[in-house]
């Protein structure tokens, strides 16, 4: 016996060392990406974003009323940075773009007259018209013919030919003309971030003299819609449809082609002040996130019709489809904007890492310019009080714990009241039917992972799982949903012929918040076959995961910050060697663990265990092979629930004896 139980313990620490984790798959392998660097790099923030800018060229092309563009961008994008960039590389044009002008009119001083004029020619042009007015009307012709030559505007010729016969005391109002827009150095976009009347559209500003109310020429002021006009325009749309008004009017401006000036007001009344509309030809670019994308898509049946181009930018780069040695561009643009000393070789190695792991994937490296920016900054004081003439690798990996220290107060207080046993968690010892599972914990705008424990009894019943946080209304309808799986998978195991006699409640214990996710639905599985086999759960083991109705255990999200959150109790109260983690197998390309946790596993003081299907995680919990549910099988932890489920089944056809007998006749049977 003695031998056989050997053999049995040699077989189950080899099934254990075939589910553990190496440490080099517990971190993205810079090492390999290092081998790509190139011997030059040139700063491009349009690294790995091919598919947008594709969209966004096209869309160029086409000068209509129905080919403008959504762009998406994710978390960190400079948007100046990435339009300056598209617009260099495509050459976006200013050959549209023109001067504009107010003229006062002859024959009514409240309606100016708007003209064009070549860019960068108004004020030569007004210099021009002066002199021209200043000469007798039958002294004109000869200056007409230069003006004309001179300036090619239809605009200006017809306006001209109006005044030909008059004197300047026949122009009615005490101006002239106002330069509304000048093109000396045209740029092909413009952007306009805090979006109102006056910084899109412009207005007309009034004044007050000797207590009368006027607007003249030089009120008149422009915003970034005329500005752009003839080329792009950038607009934060995020900004703009929160003003439903200023919405309708782009809309309308888009659709006519046509700017027309809002009347100006005062408290009191409108003051009659009617400028000329200036045509439009535009393009425009909406910036904003893909939910507000989605949100116009859904509630404005016009939206899709005028902006039919979506250009998303990606939050990564992934480097499982494309080379590596782009990002260096990507990497060096980042470096330029925060302005630092050269990065050392360790320095880029260890950004690479912080890189991947804010992607959590080991194959995709973070396209987020403003968090890399600010990281660097701070790497660059630590490099300045150290007087280095380089940022090194270890001023990066200080300037990033610094950083996630901030954040970690809330995560201590939690912590330490799980070390203080305020909140219970067992990390030692085996328990019947209770389970540490891990968990993600949101509080005062900060995410992070802790362990929660999860109990489950069994009692005489119908097979039904009552989850106690859906009786307290505490449960998400994902998270509903996973009990529903778990009471499918074991009734798949155990219910095929005939109905399960007994039911079972479980509970996240010491959890006052609303649970959801179906992420701890591999715990709560585990901890039921515990409750219903009366094998004990190894309780220095945390659990994480999701299952199909099959038993396959399924990716989750938040996986790093709960193998860390974990981590933090077991590492305060002593790591013991056995302390560990079950995480999804399919999670492997997510997992990217801090140097302090992959020195614990180096040092075989933690591990990470990787299972594919719940029975594995069953095995390595219960420390007991799964087996079979038959009568054949009395050791394995099916074949005691199916021989437990089938002595209730017996006592249930022994209608004189009471329900307890019947059941406590059960437990020593099962115990037999």
């Amino acid at each position: 016996m003695c031998h056989l139980a050997m053999i049995e313990k040699s077989a189950s620490r080899e099934f254990a060392e075939h589910l553990k984790l190496p440490v080099t798959q517990l971190v993205a392998s810079t090492q390999a990406w290092l081998n790509e660097y190139p011997n030059a790099v040139s700063p491009n923030p349009l690294i790995g974003q091919e598919r947008a800018v594709t969209a966004i060229a096209r869309s160029q092309h086409i000068r209509s009323s129905v080919s403008h563009i959504f762009m998406a961008l994710p978390s960190g994008v400079i948007v100046e940075d990435v339009v300056q960039r598209m617009s260099s590389e495509q050459g976006w044009t200013t050959d549209s773009m023109h001067d504009w002008v107010y003229l006062a009119n002859p024959e009514d001083e409240r309606a100016p007259i708007c003209i064009s004029l070549p860019p960068g020619t108004a004020e030569a042009a007004l210099v021009g018209l002066w002199e021209y007015l200043e000469k007798l009307p039958g002294e004109r012709k000869e200056r007409f013919n230069q003006l004309t030559e001179t300036y090619a505007s239809a605009g200006f010729r017809h306006y001209l030919e109006l005044v030909a016969d008059k004197l300047f005391d026949d122009i009615p109002g005490s101006e002239l003309a106002s330069v509304v827009i000048s093109h000396t150095e045209p740029k092909p976009w413009y952007y306009c971030d805090r979006v109102s009347q006056a910084s899109l559209f412009g207005d007309i500003r009034l004044q007050s003299i000797e207590g009368t109310i006027s607007a003249e020429l030089h009120l008149i002021r422009p915003g970034a819609l005329l500005q752009a006009n003839g080329g792009t325009l950038v607009v934060n749309a995020a900004e703009l449809v929160t003003q439903p008004e200023l919405w309708r009017q782009l809309k309308h401006i888009l659709r006519t082609g046509v700017y027309e000036w809002e009347q100006p007001s005062t408290t009191q009344a409108a003051i009659h002040y009617e400028p000329d509309p200036i045509p439009v030809d535009i393009k425009v670019i909406l910036t904003g996130s893909r939910e507000l994308y989605s949100t116009l898509q859904d509630y404005d049946g016009e939206f899709a019709n005028i902006f039919p181009y979506f250009a998303e930018f990606n939050g990564f780069y992934a480097t499982q489809t494309q080379p590596v040695a782009p990002y260096f561009d990507f990497l060096a643009y980042v470096e330029n904007k925060a302005r630092t000393r050269p990065l050392a070789k360790s320095a880029i190695s260890t950004l690479l890492e912080i890189s991947a792991c804010s992607t959590s994937h080991q194959q995709e490296l973070s396209l987020d310019a403003i968090a890399l920016i600010q990281l660097l900054e701070e790497a660059e004081v630590l490099a300045s009080l150290a007087g280095e003439t380089e940022i090194q690798g270890e001023h990066i990996s200080k300037a990033n714990i610094d950083a996630e220290n901030r954040d970690r107060l809330l995560a201590e207080l939690n912590w330490q009241s799980i070390i203080e046993q305020q909140v219970q968690i067992d990390t030692e010892g085996t328990v019947v039917g209770q389970i540490n599972g891990l968990t993600i914990v949101g509080m005062g705008g900060v995410e992070f992972g802790e362990p929660s424990r999860i109990t489950a009894t069994v009692h005489y019943g119908d097979g039904d799982i009552i989850d106690i946080e859906r009786k307290a209304d505490l449960s998400g309808s994902i998270h509903t949903k996973g009990i529903m799986i778990l009471t499918a998978y074991l009734a798949n195991l155990f219910a095929k012929q005939e109905p399960m006699p007994l039911s079972a409640t479980v509970v996240f214990e010491q959890s006052y918040h609303e649970v959801d996710g179906d992420s701890a639905s591999l715990a709560e599985l585990c901890c039921l076959i515990s409750a219903l086999s009366e094998v004990a759960i190894d309780q220095s083991i945390a659990v994480t995961g999701a299952i199909d109705q099959f038993g396959n255990v399924q990716a989750i999200g938040g996986i790093n910050q709960k193998i860390q959150g974990y981590f933090e109790i077991c590492k305060r109260r002593g790591l013991s060697g056995r302390h560990a983690v079950i995480v999804p197998k399919s999670n492997l390309v997510n997992i990217h663990l801090s140097q302090e946790i992959r020195a614990a596993v180096a040092q075989n003081l933690f591990t990470v265990y990787a299972v594919s299907h719940t029975t594995e995680a069953f095995e390595l919990l219960m420390n007991t092979p799964c087996g079979e549910p038959s009568n054949e099988d009395k050791d394995g932890l099916f074949g005691r629930i199916h021989q437990r489920l089938q002595a209730v089944i017996s006592s249930q056809h022994q209608p004189n004896k009471p329900w307890w007998q019947r059941l406590f006749k059960n437990s020593d049977t099962t115990e037999s």
